[in-house]
């Protein structure tokens, strides 16, 4: 607060608001008043021209705290100028002030009668016109913004997780809603100190004529001529010199609220939009012929209607001019010259579209295609933990008209054809088998389950058949996150992987510094994530997969060991892939004689990893899968448990035939995981009752 007060703008509104009750309390010198009403009227300018160039209301948001404090500047020159009107009046006009004095003598010819009417229609025209105009205006478009902030809110939000914004753009927009709803609420407020100083300025004429009376004749003399000529002679000019003030306000006000938002400022929207042309050609016409009837004066209506012509033939030769377009010269292009733009492509992943289906990403259509990528890309970020890189999209003229390829590193991972202006019925295993649909029968690109492509209009009868109904673009989109979701590894690069390490750096600087640069190579943090995200470790967080690392490396440095004593201390986070940390983890594991022959078999010269023999490969498969298939689709998934000699084989193996089943070592099983052990492959099944086989890890491993 103390290094706040020591800056020298932050004592300026206190100083201020000191002067602002010195002038109501203390009595000031003519001079000084002179220059505080030519402060007032400067001041009152400065708001005007401040509130035409802003662009749009919320650039001009101190506005009702500025009114506020120009208010209170008025009303302590009221009280200050009283003072000196009625103590001095009766030295005459000079006594209180030349600017009082001019005012009184020159705008209205020292006649008060004059000088009456004239502020009470300033009056009229302040409180009655542009007050009561501009305190309208602010209720209801306090009233409206309010109303709409829930909705705009909900917008933000909907962009955001669409991936439209980021979260700083997000913020941002929720503070810009926020201080509009708040500009709205105080002007409407403020409106009120105007129409109220308003009335403040009528009270005290009132009280200066009074008072002017009766202290001209009693306390010096005067007669009530004599008494009116000076005392009213000032009062009436201390209230126009106030009220001109008070106007200017009031017009800067009604500018503010009833601005709309735009690139240009007042001046400049006024003006381009009365650039048309065919705005000044009627007008010209009018005045021309009002100015032919012979009792008008034509000296006034002729030169009129001919500079609103001119008007018209200058703008129409610019609108001519500016319709024209500008051919630039042709440079002539070397079919010689070949850029490296023209082969090749930087982006990892792309999508690929026939021309049928180019519309999908017509920004004049909205776009529909882009939105669902930019949250397909979203999600996948929030799953796999880092920020997956930018997709690109493209026609290819090689694909059908309504074919579709989604591209990864230039191997292509999937397409299919769709129809652009209908809707994918997917029979989920929940549609009636004697539905009435009619479409094309077909089958869904993401999950291969059966599906029947129906126009638009029969949405409502495929849901009610139980169908699941999707448009094109959601066809696509999901498509590319089934294939995607199978391939993070492929997604991280370096640049991933700095951005992630940077991140933890900002928090936990000492933890990175153990594990990179030295001893791990960015390179090496690469494979070591890509090794993770293969074996379906998330790397959302980082913190615990760094810990652990912190630890494995004062052990070795080999990337396979590391790999294995990661996945050994992340072991609760590979069963919460499967089950809850409670729950029984439903258990396969392979017979003692089979997994030592897999342990003792044939091994890689180069890795020095098992091999496992195709047959025996093939029948393990076969067993897992049956087993799987048996329990149905609606029964929580299993692990395999194996040494942790064997887990990268056997992993490898099921990663391909039996994606569903989770691989894991002993010694990733946490101790105080529960386990249900479903069935042994390569030997009987046990004979156990539930409560038999309800095993804790060290069990299974003895």
């Amino acid at each position: 607060m103390f290094k706040r007060l020591g800056k020298p703008g932050a004592l300026a509104l206190p100083a201020g608001i000191l002067i602002l009750i010195a002038l109501m309390i203390m009595p000031i010198p003519a001079f000084m008043l002179d220059a505080f009403f030519v402060l007032n009227i400067a001041l009152s300018v400065a708001i005007l021209m401040a509130a035409m160039n802003a662009l749009k209301p919320l650039d001009f948001s101190a506005f009702p705290s500025v009114l506020l404090f120009a208010t209170l500047l008025r009303l302590a020159l009221n009280v200050a100028s009283t003072r000196i009107v009625l103590v001095n009046g009766h030295e005459g006009g000079a006594a209180a002030g030349h600017v009082i004095e001019s005012f009184g003598e020159f705008l209205i010819g020292g006649n008060f009668a004059v000088g009456l009417f004239v502020f009470m229609i300033l009056m009229i025209i302040n409180l009655m016109v542009v007050t009561k105009g501009a305190g309208r205006v602010s209720e209801v478009s306090a009233r409206f913004t309010l109303d709409a902030l829930p909705g705009k809110q909900m917008a933000i939000d909907a962009d955001l997780a669409a991936g439209l914004l980021t979260a700083d753009e997000a913020k941002a927009r929720r503070r810009e809603v926020a201080t509009e709803a708040d500009f709205y609420g105080s002007m409407d407020g403020a409106s009120k100190f105007v129409k109220g100083d308003a009335v403040a300025a009528l009270l005290i004429l009132g009280v200066n004529i009074i008072a002017g009376f009766c202290l001209g004749m009693i306390s010096h003399g005067l007669t009530a001529e004599e008494a009116a000529q000076r005392y009213v002679t000032l009062a009436v000019g201390d209230a126009l010199v106030a009220q001109v003030p008070s106007l200017l306000l009031s017009i800067a006000a009604a500018v503010i609220v009833t601005r709309v938002a735009d690139t240009r400022d007042l001046a400049g929207q006024i003006g381009g939009q009365f650039a048309a042309p065919g705005t000044w050609l009627p007008v010209a016409v009018i005045l021309a012929a009002i100015g032919m009837i012979p009792a008008m004066p034509q000296i006034v209506f002729l030169p009129a209607a001919g500079i609103t012509g001119w008007i018209w033939w200058s703008l129409s030769k610019r609108a001519t001019r500016l319709a024209q377009p500008v051919i630039e010269p042709v440079v002539p292009v070397d079919p010689a010259r070949i850029t490296l733009e023209e082969v090749s492509d930087h982006t990892l992943v792309t999508i690929e579209l026939g021309y049928g289906l180019v519309h999908l990403v017509d920004e004049k259509r909205g776009s529909p295609l882009v939105a669902r990528i930019t949250g397909v890309r979203k999600q996948l970020s929030q799953t796999f933990g880092f920020v997956v890189p930018q997709f690109r999209v493209r026609d290819s003229l090689d694909l059908l008209p309504n074919a579709y390829r989604i591209v990864l590193g230039g191997v292509a991972l999937g397409g299919a054809s769709i129809q652009p202006d209908k809707v994918l019925a997917i029979d989920a295993g929940e549609a009636d088998p004697n539905h009435s649909l009619r479409g094309e029968a077909t089958t869904d690109p993401s999950f291969g389950c059966p599906a029947i492509w129906i126009d638009a209009a029969q949405r409502d009868h495929a849901i009610a058949e139980g169908f699941l109904t999707v448009d094109a673009s959601t066809v696509v989109a999901t498509h590319l996150n089934q294939v995607l979701s199978e391939k993070p590894q492929a997604l991280l690069g370096p640049d991933e992987v700095r951005a992630i390490l940077e991140g933890v750096r900002e928090r936990a600087p000492g933890l990175v510094e153990t594990v990179h640069p030295t001893p791990i190579s960015l390179g090496g943090m690469t494979r070591l994530f890509h090794a993770l995200l293969e074996d379906g470790v998330s790397i959302a967080h980082p913190l615990p997969i760094l810990s652990a690392l912190a630890q494995a490396v004062l052990q070795t440095t080999d990337h396979e060991r590391l790999v294995d004593l990661l996945r050994a201390d992340l072991g609760g986070m590979l069963v919460a892939r499967v089950c809850g940390p409670t729950d029984r983890l439903p258990v396969l594991t392979l017979d003692a004689a089979l997994e030592g022959m897999i342990v003792q078999g044939m091994h890689d010269p180069v890795t020095g990893q098992p091999v496992i023999e195709p047959d025996l490969a093939r029948s393990i498969a076969d067993r897992i899968a049956a087993i799987i298939a048996e329990r149905g689709p609606a029964a929580p998934p299993v692990a395999l448990i194996v040494q942790p000699r064997a887990r990268r084989a056997v992993a490898a193996l099921l990663r391909l035939r039996a994606p569903q089943c989770a691989v894991l070592s002993i010694s990733e099983l946490p101790p105080s995981q529960p386990i249900e052990v479903i069935d042994v492959i390569g030997g009987e099944q046990p004979d156990l009752n539930p409560s038999q086989t309800a095993l804790q890890p060290e069990d299974l491993a003895a």
